[in-house]
């Protein structure tokens, strides 16, 4: 079993983690990310960093085998905003909701695949993790169900910082937000938000 120092769930393709992953050098890190384009980039830009892992497979509350959408990389240029290639989500209306004036995505730009879909628990068992100094969630309204089923008494996760926008659907914060942020203060953890869309949850101060 081992320390891991970073575990980050949506890792994009990591042009946001540089600065996260250099805090962490020398520890075990781990970059979660499904989307095809996305997940070979990580793998290609920090191939050269010691001790990373990658695993393309989705972070959710149940182990299966199901859809998985996200925008299509040749669609990317034409929507004009370079962060819709980390739009990725099990509910294809999730991304149709996105869609606004400067923002025109369309079911065409759209990609469905079948994917792998793994419990925290299986994730934690195939990369043999013991405990972790932060981990980061950025699963487009999944982040819900990851939460929920974290056995905490099981793995000691000095903190989380997750992404709280979508948590009662696109763009909605409400009931599942409060449960989670209940929950995350009954197991010990101090909660702060980030910015408009960011909480950190931290039982140990001094990892930031």
């Amino acid at each position: 079993m081992k320390h891991f120092g970073l575990i980050v769930l949506g890792a994009h393709f990591g042009v946001w983690l540089k600065d996260e992953i250099n805090k962490y050098k020398g520890q075990n890190i781990l970059l979660v990310e499904p989307v095809p384009y996305n997940y070979n980039k990580l793998k290609e830009d920090f191939k050269n960093i010691e001790s990373i892992f990658f695993c393309n497979k989705a972070v959710f509350s149940s182990n299966k085998i199901s859809k998985f959408y996200f925008v299509k990389g040749s669609s990317i240029s034409k929507l004009g905003k370079h962060w819709a290639s980390g739009i990725g989500s099990f509910n294809k209306n999730h991304i149709l909701d996105h869609r606004t004036k400067r923002f025109k995505v369309e079911d065409d730009d759209i990609e469905e695949i079948e994917i792998e879909f793994i419990t925290f628990d299986k994730l934690v068992e195939d990369f043999s993790i013991k405990s972790i100094d932060k981990l980061q969630i950025d699963v487009e309204g999944a982040e819900y169900e990851i939460l929920k089923s974290i056995n905490y008494e099981k793995i000691n996760i000095n903190s989380i910082q997750f992404e709280s926008k979508h948590f009662d659907g696109t763009f909605k914060e409400g009931e599942k937000l409060e449960e989670i942020k209940k929950k995350l203060v009954s197991e010990g953890y101090k909660l702060r938000e980030i910015d408009i869309e960011n909480t950190l949850a931290t039982k140990n101060l001094s990892v930031v």
